[in-house]
């Protein structure tokens, strides 16, 4: 059994607060027309034991303001027994706003979307955990049983997944489900951001343009991998069909980025938006440790930084080569998505202790 490494990493992402889906996934921004609809595809071969199907999705792409799609991959779980709850889009006040993905013991609500594979709108029947070990149900999984012999049989019904690509939740036309007790349940219980290779994945996929809805019409020409980030790979699958006539938009640039989203080409903690302060509070226990928490947060930035810089000279004083320095820069961007990641959390924990305003 391979050991399943636990690994964290992080989406860019913001504390989700008063949204009226009661969901603490994160959004990383709103825009002001929805997606394409999920392509046609096939899944391809599970590479060994322990690896998760995560569904590839629409995300955007602010400086090219397009949509973009992230194929669907094999993704090994961060811990024995976590299964992936996928990202979705959702419509709220005239826009639709992203929600991330998440690991966690349950899966959570993701909108309704049929994403197929074991993702029919609700929970997950593509596999389940006994033990340390994922067995994987083979009549919606492609795996070979010859790698991996932690299988199943068990018909799933679903007539949705033929007629319904729809790749949003509410407004015109969207999926028009909410979260059941158990899924909102799950949102609130522990659970762990994209790990480091799903990450990459998604930077990958951002970087290749014929990925992106202008190029590709809702059609992707990769639309799964085999594992995470191998668009290169020989197994990779390409999309049979658009989910559903793609339709450009008429104001492409209507994307409007939410205050305090991480920059997307953020890769030093000076890159990233200065804090809010935090708001006066009549809790006085209350603003202290709202105090403390931004001093604290403060200083990580600032000692994180000085890492960096340090790291830098000592770069330019050697007179790295490019692909040596692409690599620290890369590095830092990752450092410094962790940080902010772990910063947003952490706020969002201050905000679920906030207690309630006197009574008057």
């Amino acid at each position: 059994m391979r050991t399943i490494r636990s690994l964290r990493a992080i989406l860019f992402a913001l504390p989700l607060l008063m949204m009226p889906l009661p969901l603490s996934a994160q959004m990383r921004i709103s825009v002001s027309f929805g997606p394409p609809a999920i392509p046609v595809y096939e899944q391809p071969l599970c590479p060994g034991e322990g690896y998760i199907w995560t569904p590839g999705y629409w995300a955007w792409d602010d400086v090219e303001a397009d949509y973009y799609w992230v194929p669907g991959t094999w993704v090994l779980a961060p811990e024995a027994g976590f299964l992936w709850t996928p990202p979705y889009w959702a419509w709220d006040n005239g826009a639709y706003v992203f929600y991330d993905g998440y690991w966690g013991p349950q899966v959570g609500f993701y909108g309704g979307i049929v994403y197929g594979f074991g993702y029919f709108g609700s929970g997950y029947v593509g596999g389940r955990w006994q033990g340390d070990r994922f067995f994987y149900n083979r009549s919606v999984n492609n795996v070979n049983v010859v790698n991996v012999r932690n299988v199943y049989n068990e018909t799933v019904v679903n007539n949705n997944v033929t007629v319904n690509r729809v790749s949003y939740n509410g407004g015109p036309g969207g999926v028009q489900v909410r979260p059941r007790p158990q899924e909102e349940a799950a949102a609130r219980a522990r659970h762990l951001p994209p790990v480091a290779a799903q990450a990459q994945h998604l930077q990958t996929a951002r970087s290749e343009r014929e990925l992106h809805a202008s190029a590709n019409r809702g059609k992707p020409p990769v639309a799964a991998t085999p594992k995470p980030a191998a668009f290169r790979d020989r197994s990779v699958v390409p999309a049979r069909a658009a989910g559903a006539p793609y339709n450009p938009p008429p104001n492409p640039r209507g994307a409007q980025p939410r205050a305090g989203n991480t920059p997307a080409n953020a890769v030093h903690p000076r890159d990233l938006p200065p804090f809010e302060r935090p708001v006066p509070a009549e809790n006085r226990k209350y603003q202290q440790q709202q105090e403390k928490v931004f001093a604290k947060q403060e200083q990580e930035r600032q000692k994180l930084q000085r890492k960096q810089d340090q790291e830098d000279q000592r770069v330019q004083r050697q007179n790295a080569d490019q692909p040596r320095r692409q690599q620290i820069e890369q590095r830092h961007q990752q450092q410094t998505q962790q940080l902010q990641q772990r910063q947003v959390q952490q706020q969002q924990r201050m905000q679920e202790r906030k207690p309630p305003p006197p009574k008057r």
